[in-house]
């Protein structure tokens, strides 16, 4: 069995205790409006064009058969809407183009993760499945996880905690940390904000609940749309009353993707928002009466 991933990141610190390796899974059934990694919403290959780093070599022209890419007095013009995402044009000497999605078998990814498994056991590290969302190819990501626990490793899934409950039960028996996402309190917020209603990620963080497991929820931050003292309060309330989550982590709104919405060809919403001084994160945290720590993740 195949899968869709665009990237297999090594020595991260920030996606679970010590050192890991970070799957990047292709599809997500949420579309946040801040989402920083847009390359990983859609489930198909998209080929990601930067204007800035094309040199004019042409290469591209001569082996596109759509006739996707047109040089003239304007210099490069990519017509995305005849683009297959073939991958054809993409060359080792390009820096401009890029495909953002690879079929990839559990055996591939597994060789990789492996080629770290020192730092992982003397760091208590180990393999992190993030997106996107590992969910949305479950019975892939599921056969992962059932490779790496043979190998010994602990796993970390970052999640919208949008899936249903079953596909939710069965992940839950191999991850050993879930670092669950918890974007807003309101329901109607939440579908305006992210696409969908948060009732059903409430229901599975219950079943999580139910199965014993640990979570670290994750809380986006986003000036004029969830700092607001009411999703503060939801996000303590939600903490105090799972006792699962043994961690908050504040992550404060960050502008560090929106170049990727340029080199899809779409556009970013949140383009005039600024990102969050400190003082105004030390504000939010001190609204929260929790029984648990709280972390400030740094972009």
């Amino acid at each position: 069995m195949n899968g869709r991933i665009t990237n297999i990141q090594r020595f991260c610190i920030r996606d679970g205790e010590g050192i890991r390796t970070t799957v990047f899974f292709k599809g997500c059934p949420l579309r946040c409006l801040w989402c920083h990694n847009p390359e990983t919403q859609t489930g198909w290959s998209e080929l990601m064009y930067n204007p800035e780093k094309c040199v004019g070599c042409m290469r591209c022209a001569s082996v596109c058969q759509n006739g996707c890419h047109i040089f003239g007095k304007s210099g490069h013009v990519f017509k995305r809407d005849l683009c297959i995402s073939c991958g054809d044009c993409i060359s080792p000497l390009c820096e401009a183009l890029e495909l953002s999605g690879r079929d990839v078998s559990a055996e591939e990814i597994l060789t990789e993760v492996l080629k770290d498994k020192a730092f992982y056991e003397s760091s208590g590290g180990g393999l992190t499945l993030s997106g996107g969302e590992p969910l949305a190819q479950g019975e892939f990501c599921i056969e992962l996880m059932r490779k790496a626990k043979a190998e010994g490793l602990h796993i970390c899934m970052e999640t919208c905690g949008y899936s249903s409950p079953e596909l939710m039960a069965r992940a839950a028996e191999l991850v050993d940390v879930f670092l669950f996402d918890y974007k807003e309190t309101d329901p109607t917020l939440h579908r305006d904000y992210t696409g969908v209603d948060n009732r059903v990620i409430l229901d599975n963080l219950a079943l999580l609940e139910e199965m014993k497991k640990q979570v670290v929820l994750r809380c986006p931050i986003i000036p004029t749309l969830n700092d607001r003292v009411e999703h503060i309060i939801g996000i303590a309330s939600t903490a105090n009353r799972f006792s699962c989550i043994s961690e908050i982590v504040i992550e404060p709104y960050h502008t560090l993707g929106v170049g990727k919405y340029i080199r899809l060809g779409s556009s970013y919403e949140l383009a005039d928002i600024s990102e969050p001084s400190d003082n105004d994160i030390e504000n939010i945290i001190s609204l929260l009466k929790l029984r648990t720590s709280v972390k400030i993740s740094k972009a």
